[in-house]
C-alpha cells in the first residue's frame, strides 16, 4: 500500500473511533451498573465476595475458558484480566442477541444478572497466563505493527478499556482467527474500524501481531 494513503487511512480510522456511534451508546451497561463495578472492584471486602460467587457462576464456562478464565480451546479466548465493565457489555450483548453465537446466548440467559456481574468480577480479578516468547524477531515485528495500528485503541500497553478489549496476554490462535474474520467480513461482528485495520494486514503481520500480544501480560 502506498504510504501516503495507509496514513491517510490509518487518520481516517482514528477520527471514526473518536466519534461515538448509537450502536455503541447502546451497548454500554448502565452508569449506576458501571459505577458499582467499579466500586467493587475498589474495595477489597466487595471484591472478595463477588469473586467467590463469580467463581461459582463461572463454573459454567470452565470447560471452555478454563478454570480462571485462560482458554482451553484455540477458538476461544481468554477473559483473565480483561477489563469488568468491557466484559459485562459483552455478556449483555450475547444475552440480548446483539452478539450471535447460539451457544454462548444460551449459556449467558441461563445466569442472573447479579451472576453476570459477580462472574465479571471473578475474570476480571484473574491473572492472564501469557503464551511463551519463542521466535524475538516474529514479537518484535508484531510491535511494531501494534504501535502502528492498534495502540490508539488498545493502549500501549494492549490493556484496552471500558469500550475496547483487552489483548495482552490472549490466545493467538484466537487473535489470528479474529483479525481475519474482520478483513474478509466473515464473522458475527461488525466494527468499522476494526475491519479499516485489518484489510491493511498480511498473513504474516497479523501472525506476528498475535505472536507479540499473546507473549504480553
Amino acid at each position: 500500500m502506498n504510504p501516503s494513503h495507509y496514513t491517510c487511512l490509518m487518520i481516517a480510522v482514528c477520527l471514526i473511533a473518536m466519534q461515538p456511534t448509537r450502536s455503541a451508546a447502546a451497548a454500554s451497561v448502565s452508569k449506576d451498573t458501571e459505577a458499582r463495578l467499579e466500586n467493587a472492584m475498589a474495595d477489597p471486602k466487595l471484591r472478595a465476595a463477588a469473586v467467590r460467587a463469580g467463581k461459582k457462576a463461572a463454573s459454567l464456562c470452565a470447560n471452555c475458558h478454563g478454570d480462571t478464565g485462560n482458554s482451553v480451546q484455540d477458538d476461544v479466548p481468554n477473559l483473565a484480566g480483561q477489563n469488568p465493565i468491557y466484559l459485562l457489555n459483552q455478556t449483555e450483548k450475547f444475552a440480548d442477541g446483539r452478539r450471535k453465537d447460539e451457544f454462548m446466548s444460551g449459556l449467558v440467559r441461563v445466569l442472573k444478572p447479579e451472576d453476570r456481574f459477580n462472574m465479571t468480577i471473578f475474570y476480571a480479578a484473574q491473572d492472564v497466563a501469557p503464551s511463551p516468547a519463542e521466535d524475538s524477531r516474529l514479537i518484535e515485528s508484531g510491535r511494531r505493527h501494534f504501535m502502528q495500528s492498534c495502540v490508539g485503541c488498545h493502549g500501549a500497553e494492549a490493556k484496552g478499556n471500558h469500550e475496547v478489549a483487552r489483548l495482552a496476554g490472549q490466545r493467538a490462535s484466537y487473535i489470528v482467527n479474529a483479525l481475519k474474520q474482520y478483513r474478509e467480513g466473515r464473522g458475527m461482528r461488525v466494527d468499522i474500524r476494526m475491519t479499516g485495520i485489518s484489510k491493511t494486514l498480511t498473513d504474516q503481520q497479523i501472525k506476528a501481531l498475535a505472536a507479540f500480544l499473546s507473549s504480553r501480560r
